[in-house]
């Protein structure tokens, strides 16, 4: 299965904003990791954070396209039904505490 991801290197912390539109119109999955884009350790860290996310071993998350750039296409490897009720669950913004 491909996900559409726009990463944010070195953000304030690391999470999901959800599902957004990207430049083109077309849906994409924003995610926030601390980890600087430098020497690949933005997307060592993507892939950490979608596999831990997942309940995915790391051998099952690869990045496809886009290794250089803020959107990226990343593979994942494993039962397709189980992955998108697990993306459906990470895209949701948890209702704020009270």
């Amino acid at each position: 299965m491909r996900l559409a991801v726009r990463l944010t290197p070195r953000a304030g912390r690391d999470g999901v904003d959800g599902i957004v539109p990207d430049a083109d119109g077309r849906s994409v999955l924003q995610i926030r990791l601390r980890a600087p884009p430098v020497e690949g350790a933005a997307n060592a860290a993507l892939i950490a954070f979608l596999a831990a996310a997942l309940g995915l071993r790391k051998a099952d998350v690869s990045i496809r396209s886009g290794a250089a750039s803020r959107r990226k296409q990343v593979h994942l490897a494993g039962e397709p039904a189980a992955i998108l009720a697990r993306l459906a669950a990470l895209a949701t913004p948890a209702a704020p505490a009270r």
